[in-house]
């Protein structure tokens, strides 16, 4: 094991239970500032097609902001993972009532189902902003995601097959931001990091 890797591992386990000792009201608060932060945020609001993960427990709550999105217009898309792979795509979902009929998976994120039929945001004409999740931050942009690969790989298939790739903004809890994280050269550097402060 690289000691790059050795200490990302390390770090990803501080980082899990410094956000497991976090109360779920503290949780609730942070996520409400940044909402608010993102709905506000020009990028977001000249964005017209937009990619917004779905939050586990230990993330900012986006709920509100697909919400919105999908209210106000926007074209939607979340992210299908194949969790026996590092092949993520997103997916277009229509309506606040699709979202919410969707199956959740073992992560207990709702996604549709691997083998169902939906539009994918690079093969119908790209993103303009990717809403971006992550266990760490650093001032300059650097993140550290769960390991897995997922946004770094498809962030890279975005910058091959959009002319102008998508914004990229990360919402985190201050928690999460530290002043260097280590990184790789597959590492994707994100654009904005919004926060609660």
């Amino acid at each position: 094991m690289s000691v790059i890797k050795a200490a990302k591992a390390a770090l990803r386990k501080e980082l899990k239970a410094k956000l497991n000792s976090l109360s779920s009201e503290e949780k609730a608060r942070q996520s409400v500032i940044v909402q608010q932060k993102t709905l506000q945020h020009e990028l977001y609001k000249r964005s017209q097609r937009v990619s917004i993960f779905l939050s586990m427990n230990d993330e900012i709550q986006t709920e509100p902001i697909l919400r919105h999105a999908l209210e106000t217009g926007k074209t939607c898309f979340i992210p299908r993972y194949d969790s026996k792979s590092t092949y993520m795509d997103m997916v277009r979902v229509n309506s606040w009532e699709e979202y919410e009929s969707l199956p959740v998976t073992k992560w207990q994120i709702k996604q549709p189902p691997l083998d169902k039929q939906c539009d994918k945001a690079l093969s119908s004409g790209g993103l303009d902003l990717i809403l971006i999740p992550g266990l760490a931050f650093s001032k300059e942009g650097h993140r550290m995601g769960r390991g897995r690969g997922y946004y770094d790989t498809y962030l890279t298939k975005c910058r091959e097959l959009q002319n102008q790739p998508p914004s990229t903004v990360a919402l985190a809890f201050k928690e999460q931001i530290l002043p260097e994280i280590p990184t790789e050269d597959t590492d994707m550097p994100i654009d904005i990091i919004l926060t609660a402060d």
